[in-house]
């Protein structure tokens, strides 16, 4: 069986890549004395999923946040696509207004319910075109808000833990899901995530957040699809759980 590479970067080294599509020099967001994002660098190739790791509260929110436009940057340099959507966790459809709506709002072409129609289908709940948020499961709310996603064709893709309030089953689910549009439409994904086995599932370079900047990053060359119970997973999740402070001697 061939070696999985692992590459460990130190913080505040920073990866020189070929095309592109994030460039982030130097940022720095502050709350009050505390420096969550200390001048940091980054660089995240065109078409790559990478997942983005950091024990709570380390500014991996604020991080994808600021790139979003969501937050200013009042310190550093952001160089980012004009077209980008973001996937919370929470799906935030408009309740008053039919799914077909939500998909609606700010979408300009010349056949917006085509565009609408085929992003549903795409994410299997073309049947809730013209549902109420309300009447939604949580997978199906969050399908949804991938579809909202979808129909501005963006060129990267930032999910805020958009799978977390699912459960187990739902959130399988989810993963390939999101698995198959990325591979299918080619953009960058940039996925903040709590879970270990999330990131290595989905993820072809993970990065984790330390004291500010990027203090890991590993490139996964695991064969897809992943599967849990292969050698080199077990390995790098144990290596990632460690440089989050977690004790795998004292999992149950």
């Amino acid at each position: 069986m061939n070696a999985i590479p692992l590459r460990a970067v130190a913080a505040p080294a920073v990866e020189t890549v070929a095309d592109p599509v994030i460039r982030v020099r130097q940022l720095t967001r502050r709350f009050g004395e505390h420096a969550v994002l200390d001048h940091l660098d980054l660089q995240i190739r065109r078409g790559a999923f990478v997942a983005l790791l950091g024990r709570s509260g380390s500014g991996k929110s604020t991080l994808l946040r600021t790139l979003a436009g969501l937050d200013a940057a009042p310190a550093g340099s952001i160089d980012v696509p004009a077209r980008r959507s973001v996937v919370f966790q929470e799906p935030r459809l408009v309740p008053w207004k039919t799914v077909e709506q939500n998909l609606a709002l700010g979408l300009r072409g010349p056949d917006p319910a085509g565009v609408i129609a085929a992003a549903l289908g795409e994410v299997g709940v073309a049947h809730r075109l013209h549902a109420w948020p309300l009447t939604l499961s949580g997978g199906e709310a969050q399908r949804v808000a991938l579809a909202r996603a979808l129909v501005r064709n963006p060129e990267l893709w930032l999910l805020d833990e958009p799978f977390a309030a699912l459960d187990a089953l739902t959130r399988m689910q989810m993963q390939r899901l999101i698995a198959e549009v990325w591979k299918a439409h080619g953009a960058t994904v940039l996925l903040v995530t709590h879970d270990v086995d999330e990131a290595l599932l989905l993820a072809d370079r993970v990065l984790v957040l330390e004291n500010g900047r990027i203090g890991t990053d590993i490139d996964i060359a695991l064969p897809r699809p992943r599967r849990p119970s292969h050698p080199a997973f077990a390995a790098l999740r144990e290596q990632l759980l460690a440089t989050l402070g977690v004790d795998t001697d004292d999992e149950a």
